[in-house]
């Protein structure tokens, strides 16, 4: 019996672990969740699932949906609040795999908490190894501790990889779908609704994944994340967009041959696979049609109406802190064009505001969590303020 804790319960990869736990009720077991603020979808999952601990991120919210549960004869679980009980989950004694599906900065103690207690990682989280990669990644070697990506990119990748010498390693190569507005004209970008960029074509995420997915962001982020996964320099990525999202990625090895990986295009699949690595189950999801399929096209990226793939490249190579403001300056960019405070163009260039600002004054120290966190801080700060003077000549 796999035993798994869930940091990101009621957000859309935490419902699709727990539809995963639900497939195979014999081989995987939830011992601990945490979730944000939504008292309601996760007073139904305590019920259904019934783990040993809880968390939310407020004792308001964890007041209110522990009432919930009890209103309607649930378990009455061991339970916490904010960061020590996101910490709490991550280190549940009886959990071997942790997987971290919640957005955003909270979970980056929760998960070097996680590895120093030896927990198996499974890794969804964007933000984590963007801001922190190289001491996270550090932190598990120094371990013993396993690392598996949850994206279906990096899934697909480590996948492609098992049990192949990095020596062989020429390239990888991340799939985009191209989100919504794959070519659309720079023109065309100025009119564009966040109601417009929630539309997207292959997936179904949350909204600040998909507007990421829309401005080719989430595929910058996920190139810094390679990076640390993998062990491998910024010169052996690329990234193709490849509209059917069919193929979820793919590695050219050194005698020029291209491993690639394909699948349906279902959370749930890679969920799976770091639920049982090294084994693997049967899959509750109907496979993949090769033949409805049809074809499989493959593009260069539009770097020149869609900036912030080049800007993660730009911060990849720069100084180590700059893919630390580049994910900042990008959630706080998002956060104002779906509040209609700017247009979709601006987010590019709030980004690209707060990484010259961040140059210009110098390089920072990135030896901590402390180190981090300031740099974020910094940058969310620079940012927030520039956004009004930035919408004004945009």
């Amino acid at each position: 019996m796999r035993r798994v804790a869930i940091l990101g319960a009621t957000g859309s990869i935490g419902q699709s672990a727990l539809a995963v736990v639900a497939a195979h009720p014999g081989r995987v077991k939830v011992v601990a969740m945490a979730a944000g603020e939504n008292t309601a979808r996760f007073a139904e999952q305590i019920i259904e699932v019934r783990p040993e601990r809880i968390a939310m991120a407020s004792a308001a919210a964890l007041a209110e949906v522990k009432a919930a549960v009890r209103a309607r004869g649930g378990p009455d679980v061991e339970s916490a609040s904010g960061a020590e009980g996101l910490i709490a989950i991550a280190t549940h004694p009886d959990a071997d795999v942790v997987l971290f599906a919640s957005s955003g900065t909270a979970a980056l103690d929760a998960v070097l908490a996680a590895i120093a207690a030896g927990k198996t990682i499974a890794i969804a989280n964007k933000e984590i190894l963007v801001m922190a990669g190289a001491l996270v990644m550090k932190a598990a070697r120094e371990r013993g501790v396993l690392v598996l990506p949850v994206d279906s990119e990096h899934n697909a990748i480590h996948q492609c990889l098992h049990g192949r010498d990095a020596a062989e390693i020429k390239r990888l190569i991340l799939t985009a779908s191209g989100g919504p507005f794959r070519g659309v004209s720079a023109a065309q970008l100025e009119s564009v609704t966040p109601q417009d960029a929630l539309r997207h074509p292959t997936w179904r995420m949350g909204q600040k994944i998909t507007i990421d997915s829309a401005t080719l962001m989430n595929k910058g982020l996920e190139v810094i994340e390679a990076r640390w996964l993998f062990d491998v320099g910024p010169k052996q990525i690329d990234v193709v967009v490849h509209p059917q999202s069919v193929v979820h990625s793919m590695v050219e090895l050194t005698d020029g041959s291209i491993i690639a990986q394909l699948g349906v295009t279902d959370m749930q699949l890679p969920i799976q696979y770091a639920f049982s690595y090294p084994k693997r189950w049967t899959a509750p999801l109907p496979p993949l049609d090769l033949v409805r399929a049809g074809r499989l096209d493959f593009e260069q990226p539009d770097t020149a109406c869609f900036p912030c793939l080049g800007l993660a490249f730009r911060a990849l190579e720069g100084d180590p802190g700059l893919p630390i403001v580049l994910n900042a300056a990008n959630e706080v960019a998002v956060s104002a064009f779906l509040n209609g405070q700017i247009g979709f163009p601006t987010i590019g260039h709030l980004i690209r505001s707060g990484m010259d600002e961040y140059e210009r004054l110098g390089s920072r120290s990135v030896q901590n969590l402390e180190d981090v966190r300031a740099i974020d801080s910094w940058a969310r700060a620079y940012v927030a303020a520039q956004t009004p003077a930035i919408q004004s000549k945009s």
